[in-house]
C-alpha cells in the first residue's frame, strides 16, 4: 500500500482526485457569502442602543474656538440645552470624516427645515476628536447646518454616548431622553425620518 493511498488494480498509486483540493475553498467561499448576506441585507445604520429610552448621557462641552456663524460666535451645548421644550437632533461629526462630507448637504437641508427654521427642533454637532481649525475650515467650506457645536476633543462624551463611529446622529425628545439613533451618514429617506421621530416627540 504506497503513502499515497491504496494502489490500484495494476499496481500503479490511486491518485487522488483534484476536486478534494476544491472542496475547504468552496466551503470558505460558502461561508462568505452567508456572512455577507447577513452583514449587509439588514438595516445596519439601525443599531440597538441600550440607551434609547433613557436620559442622554450627561454633556458638558466646550464651544469651538473661533466658530461663528452669522457674525456670532456659535455656543456650546449641554445636557440643560436639550431640554428645552423642543426635540434637539444631535451630529456627531469629524473634519477628517469622508462620509461626514457626504452627508452635509442633507445636514444642511435639515436646517432649512420647517421644523428647524420655526424652533420646533434643534440641530447641534458634537465635534468629535478635531482641531478647531480643522472644524472651523469644514464648515466653513461646506455650511454650518448647527446652532450650536461642542467640542470633544478626547472623545469621552461620544463613548458615553455609545457612539461607534463618525458620522452618527441622535434625536433627543424635549425632556432630554434619546428617542432615537442612526449610525453612518445621513440620506434623505433618514433625515426625514429622523426629522418625523424628533416632531413626534416634541
Amino acid at each position: 500500500m504506497s503513502a499515497a493511498g491504496p494502489d490500484t488494480e495494476d499496481g500503479q498509486p490511486r491518485r487522488r482526485s483534484p476536486l478534494i483540493y476544491l472542496v475547504p475553498l468552496i466551503l470558505f467561499a460558502g461561508l462568505s457569502i452567508i456572512f455577507g448576506v447577513g452583514l449587509f441585507s439588514g438595516d445596519t445604520s439601525r443599531v440597538p442602543s441600550a440607551l434609547i429610552g433613557r436620559v442622554a448621557p450627561a454633556v458638558a462641552l466646550a464651544p469651538v474656538e473661533g466658530l461663528a456663524r452669522d457674525g456670532q460666535a456659535v455656543p456650546a451645548f449641554g445636557n440643560a440645552d436639550l431640554a428645552k421644550g423642543r426635540a434637539t437632533i444631535v451630529n456627531v461629526f469629524a473634519s477628517w470624516c469622508a462620509p461626514c462630507k457626504v452627508e452635509h448637504p442633507v445636514l444642511m437641508g435639515i436646517a432649512q427645515s420647517e421644523a428647524v427654521s420655526q424652533g420646533k427642533v434643534a440641530l447641534v454637532g458634537l465635534n468629535y476628536k478635531d482641531e478647531a481649525e480643522n472644524a472651523r475650515r469644514f464648515l466653513g467650506a461646506l455650511g454650518n447646518p448647527f446652532s450650536a457645536v461642542g467640542a470633544d476633543k478626547a472623545g469621552r462624551s461620544a463613548i458615553e454616548w455609545g457612539v461607534y463611529g463618525v458620522p452618527e446622529t441622535f434625536v433627543i425628545g424635549p425632556d432630554g431622553r434619546i428617542l432615537d439613533k442612526h449610525v453612518g451618514p445621513l440620506d434623505q429617506a433618514a433625515a426625514s425620518k429622523l426629522l418625523q421621530r424628533a416632531l413626534k416627540g416634541s
